[in-house]
């Protein structure tokens, strides 16, 4: 099936391989025909309290809402971020009706076997992942990207003096990314799967080597974001990664139901990838119209061989060097953008 064939009657954007449409994606899955795309790969903010329009019109007045506005560091101002802990019971709950609901239509439109890598993090991730399963997706694992955050390792708002030696939360130095797939027909071998479906794994390495769970991650460097300036924008070197391990033949159409600025989509322009990029915010859909190219044509680890391969070895020596501030470990761990 062509991608121009999924546009449906929504406003869209057609770049390079890909097309971008300016939709809800759970009315867009609805409507698509049954088994119809390969594999998803997306970082859901809608249905969050923090990614609501008050919320986000909050934070670019520098007024903070739900998000928190992080003291200056060295005289450099740090960007906003979530505050997901400051979630309700309440919102927890729809939080979690949320993604079941999205589950549902997100099975309704793979195809067999077709993965799911999706973002989320420490404080929800499990609710995230459960309701998806209760969707009917099949939980594979969770990809792991090591990755030092600003969240956590703050002292008690307002106190911070007279309990010096207190922090609210761990320091963060993870995210955690769910792995699920849609079930395989009943009785179907994957090696069948793989034949009817072009799906049911994930794809080796450019150099054969398997694909870990592990990745070990720079922040999104500062020239990515001058061209996106979106609050959750991942880098080009691990989304690349992703979308190429998530078609195991190298062929299918992967899709972002939340696109944002673009950065699945860019991901797969530059590996020649067909992709759909689904996108309600009408800045955000403008912005990845002009981001998907420009970060489509940067230059990351991921094509250059040798450094890719010295990150895998950087990768498995984390095994045994755990503590992410030892000054050994890869430069990734750094605070950037300081």
């Amino acid at each position: 099936m062509a991608t121009k064939e999924f546009v449906l009657d929504f406003p869209s954007k057609k770049i390079g391989k890909s097309i971008i449409i300016k939709a809800n994606c759970f009315g867009w899955l609805k409507r698509i025909p049954e088994n119809s795309i390969h594999a998803i790969v997306t970082d859901p903010p809608y249905g969050i309290k923090e990614y609501d329009f008050d919320q986000l019109e909050k934070r670019a007045n520098g007024i903070g809402g739900i998000w928190r506005i992080p003291p200056s560091f060295d005289g450099h101002k740090r960007s906003p971020l979530p505050r997901f802990t400051a979630l309700s019971a309440k919102e927890r709950g729809d939080l979690k009706e949320y993604f079941l609901t999205w589950s549902k239509l997100a099975s309704h439109a793979l195809r067999p076997g077709g993965h799911i890598f999706i973002a989320s993090n420490a404080y929800i991730s499990q609710l995230t992942f459960s309701a998806l399963v209760d969707g009917g997706l099949e939980f594979r694992g969770e990809l792991i990207r090591l990755v030092r955050t600003l969240r956590g390792g703050d002292r008690p708002k307002n106190a911070e003096k007279e309990f010096p030696d207190v922090i609210s939360l761990a320091r963060g130095c993870y995210e955690p990314w769910g792995i699920l797939r849609k079930p395989l027909p009943k009785g179907m071998k994957l090696s069948e799967c793989l034949k009817e479906y072009q799906t049911g794994g994930l794809r080796r390495k450019p150099d054969g080597k398997p694909f870990y769970d592990i990745i070990c991650s720079e922040r999104t460097p500062r020239r990515e974001r001058i061209i996106a300036n979106h609050p959750s924008l991942k880098p080009q070197s691990l989304m690349r990664q992703l979308v190429y391990a998530v078609l195991p033949l190298g062929e299918g159409i992967i899709v972002d139901p939340f696109m944002g600025s673009g950065s699945t989509i860019a991901a797969a322009e530059a590996l020649k990838l067909k992709s759909l990029g689904i996108e309600n915010h009408p800045d955000y859909f403008d912005m990845a119209l002009n981001a998907i190219p420009r970060l489509g044509r940067l230059s990351t680890e991921f094509e250059n061989q040798k450094t890719f391969e010295g990150n895998i070895l950087a990768q498995n020596s984390l095994f045994t060097e755990i503590d992410p501030y030892k000054s050994n470990l890869p430069s990734s761990f750094d605070i950037q953008n300081r």
